[in-house]
């Protein structure tokens, strides 16, 4: 096991981004927060200003979310890619180190240790603006960013996204380490030709969209309706956005999650399965190639 967090530890120092994007991230928000307009309009919404605190505080972090999805994808396409372009798998191979530790420890990597970095950013960089919006915003704002329950179900949504992301996304991070393991170069085109032909193929031949289907299930819109209730449009609406509801806004984060279905459903060990499947090929792969 401590082999296994060194090579992790050891992915992290090598992928400095990992914790100097977040940062960055962190630091813009925090510019836009201290500089940018600060004012909110809670017509109509319920049930209330407590509520919407919450709603707000995870807003902040969104966009560590989807930063976090974007650069996990890309290491994990260069990972193992990497290994071999700069010969360095001669040198991880002399070592008593097995190539399906080194491989699961690369998952590891992407799937949990980058999103607990970018989730701790996220939480630094919350905490900083809601003091600044606190200051700068109305006064009804200050209050509603304060509540420890508030923080605490943010740390409860944080750690299930985190987990749940992780599970559903398997089949997505097995297939792009596969792709990692056995191409040269250009991992990001071999990564989309195989499905966009995939799709392309069914439609000419078949007339069907089932894999385009199955596609958007796994990377749009599944992970939302199976993970969690149908408040579809609240968190939006309570953000101002247009053409989304601005009256259903959960009183808690509790209200949202929803564990037992994402567990009971049949597309999550589905997709574990696949997902198993591809993680094992880049194995074999990653064991009997060490060309560049």
């Amino acid at each position: 096991m401590t082999r296994f967090l060194w090579l992790i530890r050891r992915e992290l120092w090598e992928y400095r981004a990992a914790w100097i994007l977040p940062a960055v991230t962190g630091v813009l928000l925090v510019l836009a927060a201290s500089f940018g307009h600060v004012d909110v309009d809670i017509a109509g919404v319920r049930p209330g200003p407590s509520a919407l605190g919450g709603a707000l505080l995870f807003g902040f972090g969104i966009v560590f979310l989807f930063a976090m999805l974007a650069y996990s994808s890309w290491y994990l396409l260069d990972c193992l890619n990497a290994d071999r372009r700069d010969r360095s798998i001669l040198f991880w191979k002399s070592l008593p180190i097995g190539d399906a530790q080194t491989v699961l420890a690369k998952l590891a990597t992407g799937l949990i240790a980058i999103p607990l970095v970018y989730f701790a950013a996220a939480d630094v960089t919350t905490l900083a603006i809601a003091f600044i919006v606190s200051l700068r915003a109305r006064a009804w704002i200050g209050t509603a960013l304060w509540h420890p329950e508030q923080w605490l179900q943010l740390q409860a949504l944080w750690c299930y996204l985190i987990l749940t992301l992780a599970i559903w996304l398997l089949p997505v991070a097995g297939w792009l380490l596969l792709v990692s393991a056995s191409v040269r170069r250009a991992t990001v085109l071999w990564s989309l030709l195989p499905p966009v032909a995939a799709v392309w193929a069914e439609r000419v031949f078949l007339g069907t969209n089932w894999v385009g289907r199955i596609l958007v299930n796994r990377l749009v819109d599944g992970y939302p309706a199976t993970a969690f209730h149908d408040l579809s449009g609240s968190l939006l609406g309570a953000l101002g956005f247009p053409g989304a509801s601005r009256t259903a806004v959960p009183a808690s984060v509790w209200e949202l999650l929803a564990p037992a279905r994402f567990l009971a459903a049949p597309a999550t060990w589905i997709g574990v399965g696949a997902g198993v499947v591809l993680v094992g090929a880049a194995i074999r792969l990653r064991a009997r190639n060490v060309d560049p």
